[in-house]
């Protein structure tokens, strides 16, 4: 910084105000007075009354130290950038631009990670979907099954309350549900295979079951398990799903419960 930088001249001929150009470049009063106490942008002259008065090389300094900032420099790197004349400026630009794509790419994944916490947290399910897909495979689509049973139920007590339950639910909790019903599912497959009919105590008992399996998110009532059955048939996607286990499997399940729920209600 040179002498004439360190100590203004004083004159009245016309020239900017700290006010008038903290206005102008958005700037606090304040913040113009630090750059000029620590030598970045130094006002060129003062008025015979000692005011500040910047010239238009003072405000074109200032907009520079404004865009060096704007892009996440630091106050002494940008005095470097301004006053040394063996600074490599490309350099530097390139350096802050690795530098901010870097940021760039973490501010997007925390993003991401934020709107899966939100989402997790809306629909009352403590995992990621991550999480979801490495304990029910990689096809599981929790938030989209999530979103339409929201649709479709949303308003029903049983609906909330499965919202109050899961939300409860650890990690490990999910493990087991996952375990159980595959073993349940696996039995169920079993049994159709080995001709056993709906309505005997054997077959009863797999209703059962699976009705109690059910109950760890709601209340189900043999009513209600009535219609899910009737659901794992109507709809392709669950009918799919049992399928899958053996042919057949779909109505077959849906006969069982239909047959022991009769007994009930």
């Amino acid at each position: 910084m040179s002498e004439e930088k360190r100590h203004p001249q004083r004159d009245d001929s016309p020239g900017l105000t700290v006010g008038a150009v903290a206005g102008m470049v958005g700037v606090s009063v304040r913040t113009l007075h630090h750059y000029d106490q620590i030598g970045l942008v130094t006002p060129s002259r003062r008025t015979t009354a000692g005011y500040r008065v910047y010239d238009d090389a003072d405000v074109e300094r200032l907009y520079r130290v404004l865009t060096y900032r704007e892009l996440g420099f630091s106050l002494e790197r940008i005095a470097t950038l301004l006053d040394d004349p063996d600074a490599d400026e490309l350099h530097q630009l390139r350096t802050q631009h690795a530098l901010l794509t870097d940021r760039i790419d973490r501010l997007h994944r925390m993003v991401v990670a934020v709107e899966e916490m939100m989402t997790t947290k809306k629909r009352g399910i403590q995992l990621s979907a991550a999480e979801q897909r490495e304990i029910f495979g990689d096809d599981w689509r929790g938030e989209e099954y999530s979103a339409e049973a929201e649709q479709r139920w949303g308003e029903t007590d049983a609906w909330q309350e499965s919202r109050k339950r899961v939300a409860r639910f650890s990690k490990e909790d999910w493990r087991d549900i996952k375990a159980e019903t595959d073993d349940l599912e696996r039995r169920l497959a079993d049994a159709m295979l080995q001709g056993l009919t709906p309505g005997s105590a054997e077959a009863d008992a797999l209703a059962e079951e699976h009705r109690a399996q059910i109950g760890r998110f709601y209340d189900c009532s043999h009513e209600m398990h009535v219609g899910l059955a009737d659901m794992y048939v109507a709809d392709p996607r669950f009918t799919a799903h049992y399928d899958e286990q053996a042919p057949g499997l779909a109505v077959y399940l849906r006969e069982v419960i239909r047959t022991n729920a009769a007994k009930h209600i």
